[in-house]
């Protein structure tokens, strides 16, 4: 199964969006409040250069906003190797 994170804030709609695709679709996720968690949106912002949510990464790839086909053909991705190991 894929290693999801996701970068959210209470307010922003696409990150409510998203977590409910997610739990639509039983896929686990672990979740970083980036408006109370400032070391976590540090990473954030490390990693993609920006401070706007939801940042949602998957196995080390990262999607900026809430892309469903993006986030969709990663998890195929991950799925698809997970099954040929």
């Amino acid at each position: 199964m894929a290693q999801v994170k996701i970068y959210t804030t209470p307010t922003c709609a696409y990150c409510k969006i998203a977590k409910e695709y997610f739990k639509k679709n039983d896929i686990e996720y672990e979740e970083y409040n980036t408006a109370e968690d400032a070391d976590k949106r540090q990473e954030m912002f490390e990693k993609t250069g920006q401070m706007g949510v939801p940042v949602i990464e998957i196995d080390g790839q990262i999607v900026i906003g809430f892309d469903k086909s993006k986030v969709e053909e990663l998890l195929e991705e991950t799925s698809a190797k997970n099954n040929a190991a």
